[in-house]
């Protein structure tokens, strides 16, 4: 019976760790979205002016969406400069956007707040809307499942939560290595070496995960097609053979720069040469 309540409380304590978890705060009655639900609020910078975070939720309330961009973009260049980014302000920024009619700027914004906060349903939601209103229809070029795997399960939570869900699981790893050296009895030893092993496993991938998301925000190699059609060259030359052609809200990946053009990405596999007034970095 003590074996299976140790069993029971450590599967509990797994699940409660492993389950994405969204912080959502009051923003009176209504949620800035693509599709009209309930509140969500808005995170503020050390040392911003919380009054402004307020005053651009009510001009996206009073639908005056011009100044409740210019309002939440002063929020974001505070925010910046002191090191520090929201994934909601980024998130209700792509809002106002949207309800503006500009759709490469709340993808942009959309993207933004899904590189911090992946495991957001709602961000992830807004964005996905969004992108069906696009012109562009690119193939998603085939990538091999344990890839989609592994991006899927470190998705559910952003670095910050896998970090201290590898060091909660660490606690546990050595209260196990505890109860293995110090319980006489045999079950205990075994439930513990075996749980132990299992944590261990799970903390190296939490870490990995978290190193893993991390490492894709520092490199911030995507980009947003920002403007109506951008023509994509075979070399960065105007005069180069024009290869395809992207429009606003289309995903790219920055591959390498040269001069006032970067070579770009997209789903299917398709490079090519930009220029950088084209799109904006994630």
């Amino acid at each position: 019976m003590r074996r299976m309540k140790i069993i029971h409380f450590l599967t509990l304590s797994l699940l409660c760790l492993l389950y994405p978890t969204t912080e959502t705060k009051a923003q009176d009655s209504t949620r800035t979205a693509p599709q009209d639900t309930p509140g969500r609020g808005t995170d503020t910078a050390p040392g911003s002016s919380l009054s402004t975070a307020e005053a651009a939720a009510q001009a996206y309330r009073e639908q005056d969406y011009t100044r409740s961009i210019a309002l939440y973009e002063e929020f974001v260049a505070q925010a910046l400069a002191e090191n520090k980014e929201s994934a909601e302000i980024y998130y209700n920024l792509g809002n106002a956007y949207f309800r503006d009619n500009q759709l490469g700027r709340a993808i942009l914004n959309f993207e933004r707040a899904l590189l911090l906060d992946p495991g957001d349903g709602d961000i992830r939601h807004n964005l996905h809307f969004t992108q069906n209103l696009t012109e562009d229809r690119i193939e998603q070029a085939g990538t091999f499942f344990l890839q989609n795997w592994f991006r899927g399960v470190r998705d559910l939570n952003n670095s910050d939560r896998w970090a201290v869900i590898g060091i909660f699981v660490f606690l546990l790893f050595l209260s196990c290595v505890a109860l293995f050296l110090f319980v006489r009895l045999l079950w205990a030893r075994k439930t513990a070496f075996y749980s132990g092993i299992f944590f261990c496993l799970l903390m190296i991938a939490a870490n990995i995960f978290a190193f893993s998301q991390k490492q894709e925000r520092t490199r911030r190699d995507g980009a947003i097609v920002m403007v109506g059609a951008a023509s994509v060259n075979a070399s960065p030359d105007e005069n180069s053979n024009r290869l395809f052609e992207l429009h606003e809200g289309t995903k790219v990946r920055i591959r390498n720069s040269d001069g006032n053009w970067y070579e770009v990405a997209i789903a299917n596999g398709s490079v090519g040469w930009t220029k950088k007034q084209n799109v904006e970095i994630i």
